[in-house]
């Protein structure tokens, strides 16, 4: 962390700055653009050449522009929240350029040190132009004695030939969490969909995909891999249109332990006739037999349950 700048008191600083790097793997201010959002407030923005963001002036949140024809570039945009009883909703754009390839980084850490619900509301829309190229990369962490709520919206429109991968996590720490991912695609373009969803206790998640393929050729793929224990609960639902020649894949894939509940619900529509369209749910314990397997190699029970379900999650 930039010794010049810190998101909060001495004595609180260390948390943050764990909580920032949770998120987003960094210990320091990041490389090219970012914008940094503390506690409900803008805390540090950085912006280049070809990569401006500009406050909203209606609602709390910012615009992202990336230009035409950007290239190995980055954006991070983490939010941390370091308080009990703070309710933050922030409402992110991002613009990104006729045959741009740039990685963003998103994502919401919680530390709530007291008795009243933290939560955070990301809402994000993104825009692609013809040729675009995005990696997106989303993670939500929670602790603290405090519940943590969280709830990400992803809007996503695609344009001709445009491409985009979000590969979503949430391993720990988060009480409840509505994961709501919208998308429509256009003629030749992919959206590429991966969240790694973790629950424990009495924790809840519900994921909803909804994907139109509007456009001819248009592709998608949405992958849900999760873990369920404790007495959690956990919900999949998703939703596949073809309006036009078109190909989807849904998978949801979940390890059920302990007393945990799961609940799949895929489903695909075909408007067209040559929309081809599939969708798969498995639910599951860990099989014994990976279990003895692993157990044959002189691990513990316990560790051979985190080695598979590491191996899972990956």
């Amino acid at each position: 962390m930039d010794k010049k700048k810190k998101l909060v008191d001495p004595i609180n600083e260390k948390i943050y700055q764990n909580l920032l790097a949770e998120i987003t793997g960094l210990y320091a201010m990041p490389m090219g653009a970012f914008n940094i959002r503390s506690d409900g407030e803008a805390f540090d923005r950085h912006t280049t050449a070809t990569i401006d963001i500009v406050t909203k002036n209606d609602q709390p949140g910012i615009d992202i522009i990336v230009k035409p024809g950007t290239k190995n570039e980055s954006v991070h945009i983490p939010v941390i929240i370091g308080q009990t009883g703070l309710h933050d909703r922030v409402y992110n754009d991002f613009y990104i350029g006729k045959d741009a390839d740039v990685t963003i980084v998103a994502g919401c850490a919680i530390h709530n040190p007291g008795a009243d619900d933290s939560s955070h509301d990301g809402i994000h829309r993104f825009f692609l132009a013809e040729n675009a190229r995005v990696k997106y990369i989303e993670k939500h962490y929670g602790e603290g004695e405090g519940r943590r709520i969280l709830n990400p919206t992803t809007i996503i429109e695609l344009g001709p030939g445009s491409y985009l991968e979000m590969d979503s996590v949430q391993i720990q720490g988060v009480d409840t969490t509505v994961r709501d991912t919208r998308g429509v695609v256009g003629p030749g373009a992919t959206l590429i969909v991966s969240e790694k969803i973790m629950t424990n206790g009495d924790q809840t998640a519900k994921t909803l995909f909804n994907v139109d393929l509007n456009g001819e050729d248009s592709k998608t793929h949405l992958i849900s891999r999760s873990v369920v224990r404790g007495q959690s609960h956990q919900t999949f639902v998703s939703n596949i249109t073809g309006n036009n020649k078109s190909r989807g894949h849904s998978e949801c894939d979940a390890i059920l332990m302990d007393q945990g509940k799961v609940v799949a619900i895929p489903e695909v529509t075909a408007n067209h006739s040559e929309a081809e369209l599939i969708h798969e749910a498995v639910i599951g314990k860990i099989a014994g037999e990976q279990l003895i397997k692993l157990m044959t190699l002189g691990l513990s029970e316990k560790e051979a349950e985190a080695q598979i379900i590491s191996g899972f999650m990956k």
